[in-house]
């Protein structure tokens, strides 16, 4: 979960019922024991559904109508602040709970999975880095930034698009996370906050929270020091100039057909600044503003009947001790199941849209298959872990090795075994044991030329695409290439070559050379293993006085017009012979 964060906040362990949200990560009986984190998940989600339909009144003891209709669906939830870029970090709440989700339905269960946008949020500060509907990253300067630069304090759905292509900033930002869940097909309903105040969803709980208002001080005074005699737990849109206010003179709920209050539109703190108000003094009605976040997380629990909601670790000492106080002894309702997930980091660094260290889900789809990028989600979110570009091919390495102790074509202890018979249905469309994988830096191998045949030739010839393997297994299979070929030139690595197979690039060599590399040509035409050609290299150098460095400089001006290369003897021995012995000998 990621959404605003009220300012004044204090530590605080909450009601004395307060649920630890690593509960899950903690638990260690055997009875709990699953090979797949989000089966435990379920069964908490179960027992929480099941309590709900059987409660009763705990004062008089009589039974009471059940709180959840038998036919009514769990719901899992999950909700982002529209600032900055939606990079991959923030797809991790998307896909804990897909994967609850999947486990439910699988048990029979009918799950919807809603996200909120939590637009109505003002904006504070201003991005760096914004991407357009592409996934490309732009920096502020290269869009309208005076569509945000004039609207500091506004909410995200009333802030102009500084693309010019949606209605506004919030909507922009929520159809990337929309295209980002639709990439890995994951079925989200993505709800705007700002609608559901448009809308009238959330007036009632608005309304209540301001009938008890003296409680929710109570309530939150333990969470926030900026709690007074005069606070109201709600932030009116100042009609005059658009912006968030935080100060409201006086309520009157019998007014209108729910209620208004009176407000002066103030600064607002927002970190290092100050967001100066307007002054105005007005009235707005209660679908004209929105609650504060910490008391608009539980309202959304119970709006939209929320049974469970993965956050990350921020909220787990921040809002969620806060939230279920809120919604237990404000509200009078239970909050979902929680789960704390460890945010994870990228190329060893912190997400960070200021600082560019950012990755979309539609770029990292450019580098790898959506169900590797799936298989990354599945691991346990109790533990960090680093998202490398760098060494993408260890992650890919991993998901294949999953695929093959799923098929049972490699030994595997029982852990890893249970793992993967649990887990590979879920991250594949399909599971077909006829399918092809060509390894990762193979593929980057292949990628070095933009023969479709060629590639294919190698990669049977190399015994990784089997003779009767169906068209479909190898279209498959070579789609990887490209991909592969993406990461390597993204990461400039040593794989980031071209193969000049068209005509041969300029070079002068001298005798010695020339004669060197015929006797190459001849050797590997006789028919070596790359290891073999890679010492014979260094051995036709020594014989002919020429330099090792500059006899491979040779080939590598060859066969990519460049100074360096991949290791060139195995990747001579990859590419088809006939080819490879003409170019050395420069008929061709």
């Amino acid at each position: 979960m990621s959404s605003e964060q009220d300012d004044g906040t204090t530590d605080s362990e909450g009601a004395p019922d307060a649920e630890s949200p690593y509960t899950l990560q903690r638990e260690d009986g055997d009875d709990a024991r699953h090979a797949f984190w989000a089966d435990a998940v379920a069964d908490r989600v179960e027992a929480r559904v099941a309590d709900q339909r059987e409660a009763t009144d705990s004062t008089s003891g009589e039974e009471r109508p059940a709180s959840r209709e038998p036919d009514q669906p769990i719901v899992i939830k999950g909700g982002i602040s529209p600032s900055g870029v939606p990079h991959l970090g923030n797809v991790n709440e998307i896909m804990r709970g897909y994967y609850v989700a999947e486990v439910l339905r699988e048990r029979g269960h009918e799950v919807r999975q809603v996200f909120t946008a939590d637009d109505r949020d003002p904006l504070r500060k201003l991005p760096r880095t914004l991407c357009d509907l592409e996934g490309n990253l732009v920096d502020l300067g290269d869009v309208d930034a005076g569509a945000l630069g004039r609207n500091l304090g506004v909410p995200y759905t009333d802030i102009p698009d500084p693309f010019g292509c949606c209605d506004s900033y919030g909507d922009h930002f929520a159809t990337i996370i929309q295209d980002s869940a639709d990439a890995l097909d994951v079925p989200i309903d993505l709800l705007s906050d700002t609608d559901l105040y448009e809308s009238g969803d959330l007036e009632a709980v608005t309304r209540y929270v301001l009938e008890h208002q003296d409680r929710a001080r109570e309530v939150l005074a333990e969470y926030q020091d900026k709690v007074d005699a005069d606070y109201v737990p709600f932030n009116p849109i100042c009609e005059e100039c658009g912006k968030i206010t935080e100060t409201v003179t006086s309520v009157d709920l019998d007014a209108g057909d729910a209620g208004t209050v009176d407000y002066e539109c103030t600064d607002m703190d927002a970190g290092d600044r100050t967001i100066e108000g307007c002054g105005h003094e007005g009235t707005a009605t209660l679908r004209e503003g929105k609650l504060p976040w910490r008391f608009e997380w539980p309202a959304q629990w119970q709006v939209l009947g929320v049974d469970f909601e993965p956050f990350g670790k921020d909220h787990a000492e921040g809002s969620w001790p806060s939230g279920q106080d809120v919604a237990r002894n404000v509200l009078g309702i239970e909050p979902p199941v929680p789960m704390v997930y460890e945010w994870f980091t990228l190329d060893g660094e912190p997400f960070s849209s200021s600082e560019g260290n950012v990755i979309l889900v539609s770029e990292v789809l450019e580098l790898l298959e959506p169900e590797v990028l799936r298989y990354f989600f599945a691991k346990d979110p109790a533990k960090a872990r680093d998202f490398s570009i760098e060494r993408l091919d260890q992650l890919v390495d991993e998901f294949d090795r999953l695929e093959a102790v799923y098929f049972g074509e490699i030994e595997a202890d029982e852990d890893e075994q249970a793992f993967a018979d649990r887990v590979y249905p879920l991250v594949v469309e399909e599971p077909r044991a006829e399918r092809v994988r060509l390894p990762y830096t193979f593929a980057a191998v292949l990628g070095m030329t933009d023969d479709p045949d060629l590639r294919e030739e190698i990669a049977r010839r190399e015994g990784h695409i089997p003779e009767d393997a169906p068209e479909w297994a190898v279209e498959g299979a070579l789609d990887r290439v490209e991909k592969a070929r993406n990461w390597a030139r993204r990461t400039e690595n040593e794989f980031d070559y071209e193969l000049k197979r068209t005509e041969i690039p300029d070079h002068d060599f001298d005798s010695a050379t020339e004669d060197a590399l015929a006797e190459l040509a001849d050797f590997i035409e006789a028919g070596h293993e790359p290891d073999e050609i890679q010492g014979e290299i260094y051995e036709t150098a020594k014989r002919h006085d020429v330099d090792v460095g500059d006899f491979f400089a040779a080939g590598y001006r060859l066969f990519f017009d460049e100074e360096q290369g991949p290791k060139l003897g195995p990747f001579l021995a990859k590419v088809d012979r006939e080819f490879v012995v003409d170019r050395l000998r420069r008929e061709r």
